[in-house]
């Protein structure tokens, strides 16, 4: 028997099953930026996808940054404990609810994310030139409608 054969399983053909190659194409294009950034400034594609969720929705709970990410609350909760150290996050008092801490980027964080921003953006652009306009078109209609519909837009 040729090896990698299993005549008694259907093992999934992975080249060809759309979670597997979304999940490739996103590590690839995320392993590309954190390549322009993590040296640079001791980054984790965690903590920055954490810092660009805090750029673009100021004010969040850890568990809301979870949800807005997909991440693991836990990676998320590790993430931002980096970040506040390193005083890249602010952690405060949500102001009527005692309960609850929010966060935001602190003027350290911003600098950052001012400079890791457009080299994400130009990686974008890099990954779509790969693409007819009609086939850009396309795919961000495709990823809209399967993106989760949860209210977070």
């Amino acid at each position: 028997m040729p090896a990698g054969r299993h005549p008694d399983h259907a093992p999934l053909e992975l080249e060809r099953f759309v979670p597997y190659q979304l999940s490739i194409v996103s590590n690839t294009v995320s392993q590309a930026i954190a390549d322009d950034y993590q040296a640079r400034h001791d980054l984790g594609v965690t903590e920055w996808r954490v810092m660009a969720v805090l750029a673009r929705f100021d004010g969040l709970s850890a568990r809301e940054v979870a949800e807005r990410t997909a991440m693991d609350k836990v990676a998320v909760s590790r993430a931002l404990a980096r970040l506040v150290a390193a005083g890249r996050v602010r952690r405060h008092t949500h102001a009527s609810d005692k309960r609850r801490s929010v966060l935001g980027l602190t003027a350290a964080g911003w600098k950052i994310h001012d400079e890791v921003a457009p080299m994400a953006r130009q990686r974008e652009r890099e990954l779509m030139e790969r693409l007819a306009p009609e086939e850009q078109a396309w795919l961000r209609r495709i990823l809209d409608k399967l993106m989760p519909q949860d209210g977070h837009e």
